[in-house]
């Protein structure tokens, strides 16, 4: 049959179904709306998505997903007063003649939250037979209802903490195959049971795409459903939005949910600022506990002691670089590379080392000799004060201070043949940016400074400022700080600084864990200094950063030279991080290594486009194989959509987007003289 033929039999086949579902549901006084006068009109759906929620985590994992990744979602809150009525009118309706289905895709907690017998079940059900919308059943149990088998027929109910599930040869060529294989269950502690599930035979009708073994065969943990007309993801384990198996598993199901064509993209990003390059850090004292040179380290005087890479540590950096295929951001100080150099007879082989090797990194400017870069401090109190002058205002770094140290740096690199972009820009600790609450204001002199030198990206620290904000013509970029502190150059180091914070007083630490305990949780008890970094401290941040990385989350990490030098503490978890990633995922679904511009520019977008959705004022729909857009001018939307896709143009079509973990997306915008987006999809 030629293609357009095969097209109008799906569209007429389609809307047989439609006319079927509309006259059983009027059984029960739920029809969906007809389009009489359009009855073989291809109805339009929207690119929206119906979230109903129990207040669960499953259901609250799901709508994070949807959020962080681009997808408009209407959500109804069961339980709630005035909460709307889920029935024909409020599913669909007609537009310009056509039918309208207002909604993708439905998640709800089960497969009917609503009652046996619910009027609103049975409009659910007439409205996704008649316009062939997906259901993603969150959490519920392994029974006939959804296609499975009782557990104890072949099944398993209970804790499933440390499973390894596998991806099976369906999941594999159906939602699921950006995957590597492999789904481990989280296993972090084995005094707290974290995850817990059923998993059930498949039965007629049910196709299992994630199981686990149980006994000597397999059961299901995820599969799709099909009977009656409908298809529903049953999911049979529960889960919330941090834990790696759902992580792991959440593109998948947003991509079956909306068939592979949705608003949104989600990308795996990783990248590691390496800050200080050329100067040395102070060193933890493990008999001080603070740091000497600190001015809050109380009999330090004396006893400073530095840590700074060698021209060996630089070497082993570029060979790692090389076997991980992975590039480091050095954030360099080159005046503090002078003064090191002055003070040790004239001679620096790391810097010579680095700088044969520049090819090989991203550089960014960390200023001159990284100063604080905000008010004037006053380090006689503790802590530090903001001195004033007579007439009471605070002292700051002027505009020219500033600019000078962004302009020496960038000079010194272009000399050495370092290529840097002057757009960016990370000063020494954030400095200049607001730092409460001893400064709760920017350096007024800041912005200025920043448009002098034509810098329009400014690091922060995620941890106090985790959202992008302006800084007069700049904007932020929030980075991610690393637990691998800039004070320690050996694993005992770490170790020991970790026991202070994170030990109870009569475990020998500070007591600040139990100070805070809203924000901080104590040790069961002090780790041994010699095995604690690579035993616990290591793996822990890795886990954090994958977390990260798995959560679509484009924010980079950052960590300092020291973490470089003497015992290497960085490598242990950066292997780790990208050992597991690598085990995890196809090749389809590489990491995101991109420059710090290519993150605020991401963070810029998405801003734009939640504030687009928020408003109201995006309008996607899908007519047959035609996809429509429209945002607000200026507003480039995210989409994704199968691979084969192609965007109209003024004249002819194009590839859509940029290949990624089995499908195609990237922000877009209409062409010129063009007033939306349009899209083919594959027929």
């Amino acid at each position: 049959m030629p293609a357009g033929g095969k097209a109008e039999m799906v569209n007429k086949n389609r809307m047989n179904r439609v006319a079927a579902a509309m006259a059983a549901a009027a059984l029960v006084s739920v029809a969906v709306p007809a389009a009489t006068a359009q009855a073989a009109t291809a109805p339009r759906i929207d690119l929206k998505v119906l979230v109903v929620d129990d207040g669960g985590s499953s259901v609250e994992a799901i709508t994070t997903e949807l959020r962080d990744t681009g997808v408009p979602f209407t959500r109804v809150a069961l339980g709630t007063a005035n909460r709307p009525v889920i029935d024909a009118a409020y599913l669909a309706d007609t537009v310009d003649g056509r039918p309208r289905a207002k909604y993708q895709g439905v998640v709800l907690p089960n497969e009917n939250p609503f009652g046996e017998g619910s009027a609103e079940m049975v409009a659910l059900t007439a409205y996704e037979t008649a316009y062939g919308i997906r259901q993603v059943d969150a959490y519920t149990w392994a029974h006939p209802g959804v296609g499975l088998e009782y557990t104890d027929n072949g099944g398993f109910s209970g804790q499933l903490d440390g499973t390894r599930a596998a991806v099976t040869a369906a999941g594999t060529a159906g939602p699921f195959g950006y995957l590597g294989g492999q789904v481990a269950f989280e296993d972090n502690s084995p005094l707290v049971p974290e995850s817990f599930g059923f998993m059930g035979k498949p039965r007629a009708g049910y196709t299992s795409y994630l199981d686990a073994p149980v006994g000597s065969g397999r059961a299901s943990l995820v599969g799709e459903y099909a009977h009656d007309g409908r298809s529903e993801l049953v999911v049979t384990f529960g889960y919330n939005q941090y834990q790696q198996q759902f992580r792991l598993l959440a593109r998948g199901i947003v991509d079956w949910l909306t068939q592979g064509v949705h608003l949104g993209q989600s990308r795996n990003y990783f990248a590691v600022h390496v800050d200080d390059v050329f100067a040395p850090d102070a060193r933890w004292s493990k008999e001080l506990n603070c740091t000497p040179g600190d001015y809050a380290c109380p009999g330090g005087e004396g006893k400073e002691s530095t840590i700074r890479m060698t021209a060996a540590d630089a070497r082993y950096l570029a060979q790692w670089q090389q076997t991980k295929g992975f590039k480091l951001d050095l954030l360099f100080n080159a005046g503090a590379g002078e003064e090191w150099k002055t003070q040790n007879g004239g001679t620096d082989a790391l810097t010579a080392q680095l700088v044969a090797d520049r090819a090989g990194y991203r550089w960014m400017n960390h200023t001159y000799t990284h100063p604080f870069l905000g008010c004037v401090q006053n380090t006689d109190t503790v802590p530090w004060t903001c001195t004033r002058n007579a007439q009471g205002a605070v002292n700051w770094m002027s505009r020219a201070e500033i600019s000078a140290q962004i302009r020496d740096n960038n000079n010194w690199a272009a000399a050495k043949g370092i290529t840097t972009d002057r757009s960016e820009l990370v000063t020494g600790e954030h400095s200049g940016l607001k730092t409460a609450p001893q400064q709760p204001q920017d350096n007024p002199n800041l912005a200025g400074a920043l448009a002098d030198n034509g810098v329009k990206w400014a690091g922060s620290d995620n941890s106090r400022e985790p959202a992008q904000r302006a800084v007069g013509a700049a904007l932020t970029v929030p980075r991610h700080p690393m637990n691998v502190y800039y004070n320690t150059g050996t694993n005992a180091e770490m170790a020991d600084e970790y026991n202070w914070i994170y030990a109870a007083r009569a475990a020998g630490g500070s007591g600040l864990c139990e100070d805070n305990p809203a924000t901080s949780t104590c040790l069961p008890a002090a780790l041994d200094v010699n095995t604690g970094y690579l035993q616990y401290i290591a793996p822990q941040e890795a886990r954090t950063a994958l977390r990260h990385v798995l959560a679509n989350d484009p924010r980079p990490h950052y960590v300092h030279q020291s973490n470089l030098a003497e015992d290497r503490t960085l490598y242990p978890v950066l292997d780790q991080v990208l050992d597991t990633y690598r085990a995890l995922y196809a090749p389809s679904a590489p990491l995101v290594n991109q420059s710090m511009k290519g993150t605020g520019v991401e963070l810029s977008r998405r801003t734009a486009w939640d504030k687009a959705l928020a408003d109201g004022k995006v309008t996607a729909y899908r007519i047959g194989t035609a996809v429509t857009v429209k945002a607000p001018s200026g507003t480039v939307a995210p989409v994704t959509a199968p691979n084969g896709t192609r965007k109209q143009l003024l004249l002819g079509t194009a590839d859509f987007g940029t290949a990624y973990a089995g499908t195609r997306s990237t922000w877009t915008a209409p062409e010129p003289l063009q007033s939306a987006v349009t899209l083919r999809l594959p027929g």
